[in-house]
């Protein structure tokens, strides 16, 4: 294993996600109003927009963290929660949801790292219970990943040990380590202090190198800007612009998007 991801490179003409008129809602509050997106694989998408425009609930359905009310949602050809015999559609046992969501990482804005495990020890544990990995492979695999984030000298180190960024970037390996299909990054940077962003973000940056197919909700521009391969603005639960950075940012089409980009830029 020589790359971050551990994977083999995606093939760029085959589509990982895809959204059909998603819906969701809290009782009464539609957050998600017909959300249709497709992200091919080896794709870099970045999913902008104010609070509460549905981002970090789209990036939640994909991976079945939040059941969908309507429309369809496929991660790698396959339909997400459900499936479909004949005309009709069925829910996925809690089983089989786990078992196709293991192909998938997600890295939250906290770190949700086992606090009596070690850096390593968090790295390890997903491998071995899920995908039944001999211990002394995952241990390689680990060592292997850590060292690739930068925190070869923090193995044995607990995450009360270690700063805002350095768990950041256990939790990316951590989600690494199951090879995962798909990343799924929700505001990864937003809980750290300022100048521990960039560490988080030249590990995201190298993965999108190294043909990672990856969705992140960012408030960081200069991620979207640099490795996006398309940036997606959403507002009010809807998709309203989408476009190459170059475009998307110098360009903008949507007097909503240039009034968001106006004041952050």
């Amino acid at each position: 294993m020589n790359d971050l991801s551990a994977t083999q490179p995606a093939n760029p003409s085959k589509t990982m996600v895809k959204a059909e008129a998603v819906h969701k809602s809290f009782g009464h509050i539609e957050v998600l109003k017909g959300i249709s997106l497709e992200v091919q694989c080896g794709e870099v998408v970045c999913l902008l927009g104010v609070s509460g425009s549905g981002k970090s609930t789209f990036l939640r359905c994909i991976n079945h963290l939040e059941k969908i009310d309507a429309g369809r949602l496929w991660v790698d050809g396959q339909m997400v929660g459900y499936k479909q015999v004949g005309d009709r559609i069925y829910e996925l046992h809690d089983r089989e949801v786990c078992a196709r969501r293991a192909d998938i990482g997600m890295v939250f804005q906290r770190f949700n790292l086992f606090g009596h495990m070690t850096a390593l020890e968090n790295v390890i544990e997903a491998p071995i219970r899920v995908r039944k990995m001999r211990r002394e492979q995952a241990l390689e695999s680990a060592h292997v990943l850590l060292r690739r984030v930068g925190l070869a000298d923090r193995t044995n180190a607990f995450p009360a040990q270690l700063s805002g960024g350095q768990q950041q970037r256990v939790a990316i390996a951590r989600a690494l380590a199951m090879q995962p299909k798909l990343m799924l990054f929700d505001e990864p940077t937003s809980a750290l202090d300022p100048e521990l962003v960039g560490e988080v973000l030249d590990v995201m940056k190298t993965l999108a190198r190294e043909g990672m197919t990856m969705v992140v909700v960012t408030h960081e521009m200069g991620f979207a800007r640099e490795a996006a391969d398309r940036v997606v603005m959403m507002d009010g639960g809807k998709i309203i612009e989408e476009g190459v950075p170059a475009d998307f940012f110098n360009n903008p089409r949507e007097e909503r998007t240039q009034q968001f980009l106006s004041k952050i830029l």
